[in-house]
Parts: C-alpha cells; sequence; structure tokens
C-alpha cells in the first residue's frame, strides 16, 4: 500500500446507496463484507430484502448519512455502526432505543470541519464535550471520529481536513478516551485519508460506478 501501512487496518465500507440488491449481492460475492447507507429508510427495505437472500452473519452495515432523531430507532434496529452522530441530543435519543432492545449501540462522531452549511456534524470546539457526554451512557459504544471534507477534484486539498481530524482524536485519546477508529475518505481521495490515518473509507464510485 502507498501509505505504508498493512491492508488490513483499513476497512472498506462498501457504499450502497442507490445499489440495488442484486448488485450488493454480486458484491458479496466478490468478498466484501461491509456495507454502508446514506438513508434509514432505503437502507432498512435492502437488508430487509437480503436477509432472505444473504445467510453470512459476517455481513456489517454501516450508516453513513446525516440521521434525524425520529429516524433514531430505526436505526439502532438496523445498524451495526452510526457513523454520523453529531450531538448530544441524537446520542440521548440512540441510547433510549437502544436500551429498549437490549443493544449497544457503536457509534461514531461526525465532526464539521469545513465551513460548508451542507456539512453536518459537530465543532471541533464542541468535540470533547460530546465524547464525554456519549462515553457516559449506557448503551452507546464510541469507537472513534468521522468526517466529510470538502469535494476536490485534488485529493492534497483535501488532506488538511484529515490530518486535522487525526490530530483532534490524538489530543483527546491524551485526556483517557480510546477513539480507534477514524472513518474518512471516499473514492476520489481514499488514499490520502489512509495516509492520514484512515481505519475505514467509504467507497461507493469505485466499486459500483455510482453511488456515494
Amino acid at each position: 500500500m502507498r501509505a505504508g501501512r498493512n491492508p488490513e487496518d483499513v476497512k472498506l465500507v462498501a457504499v450502497t446507496k442507490t445499489v440495488d440488491t442484486e448488485r450488493i449481492n454480486e458484491a458479496v460475492e466478490w468478498g466484501l463484507r461491509v456495507f454502508g447507507e446514506s438513508r434509514v429508510q432505503e437502507a432498512k427495505d435492502k437488508i430487509s430484502n437480503l436477509k432472505s437472500q444473504i445467510s453470512n452473519t459476517m455481513i456489517e452495515w454501516h450508516l453513513v448519512g446525516h440521521l434525524q432523531k425520529n429516524k433514531a430507532k430505526i436505526a439502532v434496529q438496523l445498524f451495526d455502526l452510526i457513523h454520523s452522530l453529531d450531538s448530544a441530543e441524537l446520542a440521548a435519543e440512540i441510547n433510549k432505543n437502544a436500551e429498549k432492545i437490549g443493544k449497544t449501540q457503536k457509534v461514531l462522531l461526525q465532526v464539521k470541519l469545513s465551513k460548508e452549511e451542507t456539512k453536518h456534524g459537530v465543532a471541533k470546539e464542541d468535540l470533547l464535550d460530546l465524547v464525554k457526554a456519549v462515553s457516559e451512557m449506557n448503551n452507546l459504544k464510541l469507537e472513534g471520529l468521522m468526517t466529510m471534507p470538502p469535494f476536490s477534484d485534488d485529493p492534497e486539498m483535501v488532506r488538511p481536513y484529515f490530518r486535522e481530524l487525526r490530530k483532534l482524536r490524538d489530543n483527546i485519546e491524551k485526556s483517557g478516551f480510546a477513539l480507534p477508529e477514524l472513518s474518512m475518505g471516499m473514492t476520489n481521495d481514499f488514499e490520502v485519508a489512509i495516509e492520514e490515518g484512515a481505519t475505514m473509507v467509504r467507497i461507493g464510485t469505485g466499486i459500483f460506478a455510482n453511488g456515494s
């Protein structure tokens, strides 16, 4: 690998937004095991349809898109990992619904590092407070951080965002919180993200030629 890292240290999340179940089945046959969806309702329909077709219990489903509080109940039922937790209020809603079904929901905190109004995420100034709040919730397991930088044709233009997320993580870990996962990098910039410490990359177009 160009980044000089062990490929096994980086998890490929195949983003299946707009991808039909037949093609997801093909991806499973290729050996892919982790799939990411952006919308809860679309994921619900796909996962329901695929359950009768895929018996492999190693399949993981990740929510990589924005999550509204009113969809938290369904999200907890569907997803192994939620990448997009961005507020204490949403955390409380996820925690409440996870408790109801006896589940410990794994989550990442989405951090907003750009000034784009369309991007979601907790401000970096508020990140440590949210880490503390989530860590105190009994039915949440905080695994790490996620970010979505502005799109650019030049991956080097987004490298600073990935580097900043890694530095934020490193500083928070000095406070005693373990945040092993960094979800950052998509089709256009995943190599740079890996060089900067990504442990998960979210690839749609590069696998399916459409999607995220």
